[in-house]
């Protein structure tokens, strides 16, 4: 993996001038990702890089500085501070980080996602159509979780990808998406969701020694049926068997918008004395990955781990440390696409994934206008950094 980025072949010429705009509260993501970038350019060796084509190419760095001041009633404005004109712009946006904060007629108020994503507007708007191409990064995606109708109400992940096409965004590049059909809202435009499936290997690998990966040894659980495509892919590639609960839920009644979980329901072989890979694509509260934890414990498995592109952890960190104390978990893998606490990653059961490096591939690829799909299906990677596990090559 070490010299992937010399084997990438980016002789073609750059779309336009690259171009980062990290917004505020993906400020920590877009350095390590430029930093990648300027490192990676710094040493490729290209006959054309003299040219005019791949003028600006070598660059101290490619964060272009961009700020949204806001007045006393909270309104806001976008400002970029550099040119964009003809640059190949890339906007990266965390719109979860809510320890961002911001004055409100004297109040200091706490940035929701509806703050982050406004802002990003902004920031479309302040470019005003002069960059040559706009790919928006944004590794949680929007109202998400909002994605289809049940009874009278809005779509409001739907709306706000159109909107983003209509201001000029060529590209939306998200991670894990929810429900990956949303990209329909928005069907003649660019839009990929990334599995970070390499990198929760990779983490549990280098982190945990002593692991057997078989299916004598191991399972992988999806806590629900909406998270299916994840553990079967995650079980291919590894050899192994998968199960699945169900939530029952009581239909009659209504808490707190939803009808309630009577019982996660098992489905699949045995799991007793084998480790589990439960995997999902967030954790809120983490009442139901814990629920699912000690349900497969009660049918007395081994250690249990916990694979999740977003660790929101909505609920404070006090019910997963109970848990592990339990021994009811033994790790938790989340990853630094949005905001971490200092107290989440100081915790013995959390294991930090950094999608930093897979960020900065996907640029580097985008902006010489080369194919990503190699980099959208890991399968090779993960065979290869399995059998260094099991040769004790892994340091």
């Amino acid at each position: 993996m070490g010299n992937r980025e010399e084997k990438r072949n980016l002789e073609t010429i750059p779309v336009g001038s690259l171009g980062i705009i990290a917004l505020k509260g993906c400020s920590k993501l877009g350095e390590k990702v430029d930093a990648f970038l300027v490192k990676w350019r710094a040493e490729r060796e290209s006959e054309h890089k003299g040219s005019l084509a791949f003028a600006g190419y070598q660059r101290d760095t490619y964060l272009l500085e961009a700020k949204v001041p806001r007045f006393g009633s909270g309104e806001a404005k976008g400002q970029i501070l550099e040119s964009v004109r003809g640059t190949d712009l890339f906007l990266l946006v965390d719109v979860l980080n809510y320890s961002q904060t911001y004055s409100l007629c004297g109040h200091e108020n706490h940035m929701s996602p509806d703050d982050h994503y406004q802002d990003l507007k902004r920031i479309i708007a302040a470019v005003g159509g002069k960059a040559r191409r706009i790919t928006v990064i944004m590794p949680f995606l929007y109202e998400s979780r909002q994605h289809k109708r049940t009874a009278r109400e809005s779509l409001d992940c739907a709306i706000a990808l159109q909107e983003l096409v209509k201001m000029g965004v060529d590209n939306i590049i998200t991670f894990d998406a929810h429900d990956p059909r949303v990209q329909n809202a928005i069907p003649l435009s660019g839009f990929e969701t990334v599995q970070p499936a390499y990198q929760f290997i990779k983490g549990l690998l280098k982190h945990y020694k002593g692991l057997e990966i078989d299916a004598d040894h191991m399972m992988v659980i999806s806590p629900d049926e909406g998270g299916m495509k994840r553990a079967i892919y995650i079980a291919n590639v590894l050899g192994l068997d998968m199960g699945m609960f169900y939530k029952r839920r009581d239909y009659t009644r209504i808490v707190d918008g939803r009808n309630p979980i009577l019982a996660h329901e098992f489905l699949g072989s045995d799991v007793e004395g084998k480790d589990m890979i439960i995997i999902d694509d967030m954790i809120s509260s983490g009442e139901s990955v814990l629920e699912v934890a000690a349900a497969l414990k009660e049918r007395k498995a081994n250690r249990i781990f916990v694979f999740a592109t977003f660790g929101l952890f909505t609920g404070g960190l006090e019910r997963f440390d109970k848990a592990f104390e339990q021994g009811l978990i033994t790790r938790v893998l989340t990853t630094n696409l949005i905001y971490q606490t200092p107290e989440l990653l100081e915790r013995e059961w959390y294991i930090n994934c950094d999608m930093s490096k897979y960020i900065a591939y996907i640029i580097d690829t985008l902006n010489h206008d080369s194919s990503i799909s190699d980099l959208l299906n890991p399968n090779e990677r993960i065979q290869s950094i399995v059998a260094r596990y099991k040769a004790g090559e892994l340091d």
